[in-house]
């Protein structure tokens, strides 16, 4: 999913379920912050501190870069949650270890994710690391039948439309972006070779996979799915009850679907923070913007720092930052990373690192 669902989707969600404005913003700006923290490694301050932040995904989702996109650290945690077959602890999908890798929505591993994060409610990131896991959660809709490693399985073939039509747009633009690449060679990790077919809200098309299988997407019927458990994990971390998305918020969503059908995610993003603003859900007008670098962003108010990519040779500490956003979300993912990795998938005999 793109900017639209996991920002601003994501913020309806949260409001439809309890939250107020503040900590619906804090929750839908860390779940789109997964897509955008591009940059790792320490940080050094002139009063001697230092700080380690980790990557939570790569510049572009470079494809063409198989070096970066082999960092099971960055797609299996925060992009691609394996999904045991959709199976519990203790079992096994048949077939070879990559079945265990598959992404499945709403598996028992996101499950387990889910729970995790209700456990770490105490912490000063606790808000920031249930952006992430939004992301993460709703992703297993988006990104089903993909794995965050580069295999074969992850081959997309045969692209048709609802009607079953070969998709010629997207094979077009398969072709244009990996100019003088042999689609056997495309990069085969998550839905690369379906570029962002899989995250498009508006699209119901069909492929077949790396495994010969004929594979049938409703992205609107997935993804309104996906917003309505999402909001029932919402419910339980303010523990009201269980009821999923109201109707009328679950009803606009879906029209927001069928109506911003725009190809541009930044372009959808926008209609979807006007209709946000001019109350369409019913949640209160309210101004949602983001911002994800330079003046304005967390890493500004963090740092002060205006770059985008890379760090400045020092930065000048000040109190705030140990309460700032961006700290609280570095927190998160690296607990977040620690728990998929470490904690929750070792439990179904999958290691990644």
């Amino acid at each position: 999913m793109q900017i639209d669902l996991h920002h601003a989707m994501t913020w309806v969600v949260a409001r439809d379920a309890g939250f107020s404005p503040a900590q619906a913003t804090t929750i839908a700006h860390a779940a789109q912050y997964v897509d955008d923290a591009t940059n790792y490694g320490h940080i050094e301050f002139s009063n001697g501190a230092a700080y380690e932040r980790i990557a939570t995904a790569h510049k572009m989702l470079e494809y063409r870069n198989l070096d970066s996109l082999k960092n099971m650290k960055v797609w299996v945690p925060f992009h691609f949650l394996p999904g045991n077959g959709g199976l519990p602890a203790g079992q096994n999908p048949s077939g070879r270890f990559i079945q265990k890798l598959i992404c499945q929505p709403h598996s028992y591993v996101a499950k387990d994710m889910v729970a995790e994060v209700l456990a770490d409610k105490d912490r000063p990131h606790s808000l920031h690391r249930l952006g992430i896991t939004a992301h993460v959660f709703i992703d297993t809709w988006g990104h089903r039948g993909f794995a965050g490693v580069d295999h074969p399985v992850n081959h997309v073939r045969n692209i048709k439309d609802h009607n079953g039509q070969t998709h010629h747009s997207l094979i077009a633009k398969v072709s244009g972006y990996f100019a003088n690449i042999l689609q056997d060679n495309i990069p085969s990790l998550g839905h690369g070779q379906a570029l962002s077919h899989p995250d498009l809200p508006h699209q119901h098309w069909s492929y077949q996979n790396g495994l010969g299988e004929h594979i049938e997407r409703n992205n609107p019927i997935d993804f309104l799915q996906a917003a309505d458990e999402l909001c029932k994990v919402f419910q339980t971390y303010l523990v009201k009850p269980i009821t999923g998305l109201s109707p009328n918020v679950k009803q606009h969503i879906a029209q927001c679907f069928a109506q911003f059908t725009s190809d541009d995610p930044e372009l959808r993003h926008q209609q979807w923070l006007d209709a946000i603003a001019a109350d369409r859900f019913g949640l209160g007008v309210h101004r949602l913007s983001y911002i994800a670098k330079g003046p304005g962003s967390w890493k500004y108010q963090a740092l002060g720092t205006t770059l985008a990519q890379g760090d400045e040779a020092c930065y000048e500490y000040h109190s705030g930052f140990m309460h700032s956003d961006w700290k609280h979300f570095h927190d998160a993912a690296k607990k977040h990373r620690q728990s998929i990795i470490v904690d929750i998938l070792p439990r179904y005999g999958i290691c990644v690192s």
